[in-house]
């Protein structure tokens, strides 16, 4: 069912929505806790899905100077005119109010009174957990999973089109030009959300950075090459790294070692979130170009990485999203430890099944059995269009990535 008028963060009162997979967790948890925080990027529907689960809640958006500035002044008469309920959103700008808000609920805990919203996840998680821990449940809300994507009325057909338009609901919605809305949703991000997140002096040297930790996208992470490319020194490689994943645009994918063997790599992998966004970073602007460009296989891992990632948070579920390499050069792409199961799973672009898809799985997966407690499931996602079913394990389709269980 198609849901309509639901204001998003800018307050279009226009903007239609598809029905989230995130609905169902948000919905548990304000049947228990009396504050619900969301957190995730900006533009990846936070707002709107708050609006439609939630309306009979008012409405506060703290992006607003003079809403803001009563939060502040008097935080006591700002939550007494919302006693019944309200959607705080962007409460990141005004951290002191989660102290009287705190407060408030302690004596009132009725559950669902509260539902705050919030794009930059370390410091609104620092200033939750210092003032609501034990009264909020926190959720995460990604760029559409690619079965909310397939929502729309026209979603993309194929995967490089799928790849290059990237999840952003509002390009889906509107039918922008993704490139275009790329285009200003970095500016955006880089002029106004990393002066909030950190004192960042040369933008025009953080801009870079991110085009060159694109680059980068689905391999280890080395500081002292990434900041000596980039021109700054180590400690602030890893620091604006830091900016990037606090707000969203990449995942560190850390290295699976526990019951397997000790001589693994220690270093995380980097993955950019959204594939158009990714594209878009690295001057990919065409499925042709997509279809050729020598970081295409990365693309698709790190869109892979994404997709499970977002499976896993829109269950309301830790990551638990890890990448497995140790020193004789066996690599697999991703290790996913869900409550009953360890899934192995490899990304290939390709749209043939090759049989050298398999030895990286079947070689962890003997290292593994015995020691892993719970099943193995090795898994192969490819870029074409048919399912396979070895004896020892799966090749997966791409657009049937969502009907895998990642729980």
């Amino acid at each position: 069912m198609r849901l309509t008028k639901c204001a998003d963060a800018h307050n279009d009162p226009f903007v239609s929505a598809v029905p989230r997979d995130l609905a169902p967790a948000l919905r548990a948890a304000a049947r228990q806790y009396p504050v619900v925080t969301i957190t995730g990027p900006r533009q990846s529907g936070k707002t709107t899905l708050c609006r439609v689960e939630f309306p009979d809640h008012a409405y506060i958006n703290l992006e607003r100077l003079d809403l803001r500035e009563y939060a502040r002044s008097d935080p006591r008469g700002f939550l007494d005119e919302h006693r019944d309920g309200a959607i705080l959103d962007e409460v990141q700008h005004v951290p002191e109010l989660l102290s009287w808000l705190q407060v408030e609920v302690d004596e009132r805990p009725d559950v669902g009174r509260f539902v705050l919203t919030g794009s930059q996840q370390f410091s609104l998680t620092q200033a939750i957990s210092q003032s609501l821990a034990g009264r909020t449940a926190i959720l995460h809300l990604l760029p559409l999973a690619l079965d909310e994507l397939q929502r729309f009325d026209k979603p993309p057909d194929t995967l490089f089109e799928t790849l290059l338009a990237g999840a952003y609901p509002r390009v889906h919605d509107r039918g922008l030009d993704a490139q275009v809305w790329h285009a200003g949703y970095i500016t955006t991000y880089v002029e106004r959300d990393v002066r909030q997140l950190k004192a960042i002096g040369d933008l025009e040297a953080f801009a870079s950075f991110v085009q060159l930790a694109a680059g980068r996208t689905a391999q280890t992470v080395n500081l002292s090459s990434l900041g000596g490319d980039a021109g700054v020194s180590h400690n602030t490689a890893r620091s604006w790294l830091s900016v990037l994943e606090a707000s969203y645009l990449l995942h560190r994918l850390p290295p699976w070692h526990r019951n397997v063997k000790k001589r693994v790599t220690k270093a995380p992998k980097l993955h950019f979130i959204d594939s158009g966004l990714l594209c878009h970073l690295l001057g990919i602007r065409s499925v042709e170009a997509l279809r050729h460009h020598p970081l295409r296989g990365a693309i698709f891992e790190s869109w892979v990485v994404s997709e499970v990632l977002k499976a896993r948070r829109n269950a309301g579920l830790s990551p638990r999203l890890f990448h497995f390499r140790d020193h004789k050069g066996l690599e697999v792409d991703l290790v996913v430890e869900m409550a009953e199961a360890v899934a192995l799973v490899e990304a290939k672009s390709g749209a043939t099944v090759a049989a050298d898809f398999f030895e990286p799985l079947r070689r962890l997966a003997g290292l593994a059995d015995g020691v892993e407690w719970r099943p193995l499931l090795p898994r192969v996602v490819y870029g074409g269009l048919d399912p396979q079913r070895r004896s020892d394990l799966e090749v997966v389709p791409w657009a049937e990535i969502a009907q895998l269980p990642w729980d």
